[in-house]
């Protein structure tokens, strides 16, 4: 069953550049997608349209059989609760314990202490950080970090996990762990989509490759490499 689907999807922005052309993508429940491309052939603001960052010009996105297109300002939160986002800069809040950190992301949404406690445990514990729960985002090293901010996009239990350049700001090594944790969270179900510059993971991985061109989607392989080969 498809969880994304995009029909003529196309991108403008105010100052006339038209970022994403006519773009017609079904992503599956369970699926594992690297979208690739050079800088400026529309990866980020695909990924921004899936979770209403940016809203197409034209066109329609559905996710998880909402319409995100054509979602009034107001009603973003619907979908959001639906996504985890894992970004290049891991975002977390400087003054928060880890636990802290990913138990904030429940409790914005109003669940309860024994839930929270359970579920942000189980998502350390998933992402191999719960003996360090206790510890502050300036004690951990750039993946432990990354790997905080993936705990808190899946502590919610989302059915998609939408990452922007995750390993960008990481060295080689422990960006392969971080993909290691990423690759587990799919296992489990979880469907991902992530943008990447970053070649050796892609060869590495053997998933599904989205490569963008100026905008427009030139090639999908079911099993690919950064290099564009079929394996």
């Amino acid at each position: 069953m498809d969880l994304i689907v995009t029909k003529n999807v196309e991108k403008q922005y105010e100052n006339g550049v038209t970022a994403v052309y006519d773009l017609n993508l079904t992503i599956a429940k369970g699926d594992f997608v690297f979208v690739i491309g050079a800088s400026g052939s529309g990866k980020s603001t695909l990924i921004k349209m899936l979770y209403r960052e940016e809203k197409p010009t034209k066109g329609e996105i559905t996710v998880g059989g909402i319409d995100v297109s054509k979602l009034k300002n107001r009603n973003v939160y619907k979908i959001r609760r639906k996504i985890g986002i894992v970004f290049q800069d891991f975002k977390l809040l400087p003054r928060l314990t880890v636990y802290e950190n990913v138990a904030f992301a429940l409790e914005v949404l109003g669940a309860s202490k024994v839930e929270v406690q359970k579920k942000t445990i189980q998502a350390l514990d998933l992402v191999g950080l719960k003996a360090k729960a206790k510890n502050f985002p300036n004690q951990l090293s750039g993946g432990e970090q990354q790997r905080v901010s993936i705990a808190r996009a899946i502590v919610n239990g989302p059915k998609l996990l939408i990452c922007d350049e995750p390993t960008g700001n990481l060295d080689p090594v422990t960006s392969i762990e971080v993909m290691k944790v990423l690759d587990d969270i799919n296992k489990l179900g979880t469907t991902i989509i992530m943008a990447t510059h970053d070649k050796d993971i892609v060869d590495k991985m053997k998933k599904r490759v989205i490569l963008l061109e100026d905008g427009k989607l030139v090639k999908d392989f079911k099993k690919g490499t950064y290099s564009y080969e079929i394996v």
